[in-house]
């Protein structure tokens, strides 16, 4: 039998992934670093706290995991995007350096 605080860590632990998603599609690492934490420390106190996972507390931990992952994406794609921009600025300088040093002579 699992207590009423329990469900209530799943159901700040939810609150906290949305939010969380919100961080991700905003770029705030830090939000995003602090949410985590505290949602971490609330799926730990549930973790300890129940011998039997029932079905309300399964679909929370169901959408919980689903935003997790939808949140993961989301930064794995802003990362690949930034390393996109990054080379293409890196290839732009090297263009730069190499055409800067050609001069028409007079």
């Amino acid at each position: 039998m699992k207590d009423h605080g329990s469900n209530s860590n799943l159901t700040r632990a939810l609150a906290l992934s949305q939010e969380m998603f919100a961080a991700a599609e905003s770029a705030d690492l830090a939000s995003l670093e602090r949410l985590d934490a505290e949602r971490l420390e609330l799926l730990k106190s549930f973790r300890i706290g129940t011998q039997n996972v029932n079905a309300a507390d399964g679909a929370l931990l169901r959408q919980i995991s689903q935003l997790n992952d939808r949140t993961i994406g989301l930064l794995e794609h802003q990362r690949r995007s930034k390393g996109r921009d990054m080379d293409l600025a890196a290839v732009g300088r090297r263009a730069v350096a190499a055409y800067s040093n050609t001069r028409q002579p007079r």
